[in-house]
């Protein structure tokens, strides 16, 4: 009912200027005293003529309407088939969505070949960087001082911050690896604990953590990449002397707490937004605002949740949730 009306607003021209021919020829005949008949005959036949007229316009109009419905739906890549144009005017607008069409799809492979471009500079910029970071992790391997350790820390956080770069880029690509299934969560969480072992040791933090017996479905990288994310905040904002637990909670969720200078409660619900930082970022100076939205943008990938709870001055709670069954 909505597109009869909608029909009849479009026609409104035409019918006003029937009606008002109508009233012409009933005005004429009056004036002439022409019998009655000699004007109802004619108008009769008029009005059916203009009936079966306006009856199949509409039938027309209809059918365009419902197939540029369905054209819509589709992407403006692979629109084909549109109604024949039947005017002029018709035919500018087709001719015009047509360039735009031709427009968009070149632009889109500019940035297609752009993006690839890039992806492929930072990707051999990873692989090359990691060369002189192992080289470097190599000779102070022996190296067991304080300025040794520190290094190595450094290198470390390079490495990370070298994999966030990566998994930034990777995330948009219609290429991303994924690879679904079960794993045994312990085998994960035990590569992100070894890869922070020293910094655990060098700011006397506290691990506790025992075996959770666990399998999840998930990817083993990208959910690395998420804990080993929580991890390395919950290092960087824990004081010498504080504790990091990982443990499962019910019904299947990993928490990660650690006892740190925790967040703000106005920053809390902000701080898996993209380049937010809070007030923790503020008062360190190379925080990025990219890491927590990094696990958020994985996780929903994935299929799991990520939340978080925090007290500030006694610490943070970032909470893993996804479907598993027992390890047998």
């Amino acid at each position: 009912m909505g597109f009869f009306f909608s029909y009849l607003k479009s026609r409104k021209r035409s019918i006003g200027i029937f009606f008002l021919f109508c009233i012409i020829f009933l005005i004429v005949f009056f004036l002439y005293h022409l019998p009655l008949g000699a004007v109802v005959y004619p108008a009769f036949v008029c009005a059916g003529l203009g009936g079966i007229f306006f009856a199949c316009s509409y039938y027309k109009t209809y059918k365009k309407h419902v197939r540029l419905k369905e054209l819509s739906k589709l992407p403006a890549s692979v629109m084909e088939g549109f109604p024949r144009a039947v005017s002029i005017e018709e035919e500018d607008y087709q001719e015009l969505i047509q360039r735009l069409r031709e427009e968009q799809t070149r632009l889109k492979n500019d940035m297609t070949l752009r993006y690839t471009d890039w992806m492929d500079y930072y990707s051999a910029w990873a692989h090359q960087i990691k060369t002189p970071i192992a080289s470097m992790r190599l000779t102070l391997q022996n190296e067991d001082s304080p300025l040794g350790r520190k290094v190595l820390e450094d290198l470390a956080r390079i490495e990370q911050y070298v994999e966030m770069v990566m998994a930034f880029l990777r995330l948009d690509s219609d290429s991303t690896d994924y690879l679904i299934r079960e794993y045994e969560i312990d085998d994960i969480v035990r590569q992100a604990v070894r890869k922070f072992s020293g910094q655990f040791i060098n700011k006397k933090l506290r691990l506790v953590y025992e075996p959770l017996h666990r399998k999840i479905t998930t990817d083993e990288k990208w959910l690395l990449f998420v804990i080993e994310q929580i991890l390395s905040n919950a290092i960087k904002y824990t004081p010498e002397g504080g504790m990091v637990s990982i443990g499962m909670e019910e019904p299947c969720t990993l928490s990660i707490r650690d006892t740190g200078i925790g967040i703000a409660p106005e920053d809390l619900p902000r701080i898996f937004e993209k380049g937010y930082t809070g007030y923790n970022g503020r008062m360190d100076k190379k925080a990025s605002g990219i890491g927590l939205y990094l696990c958020r943008r994985i996780c929903r990938n994935l299929g799991h949740e990520i939340s978080a709870a925090s007290v500030l001055d006694q610490g943070t709670c970032i909470k893993l949730t996804f479907r598993s069954s027992p390890v047998e």
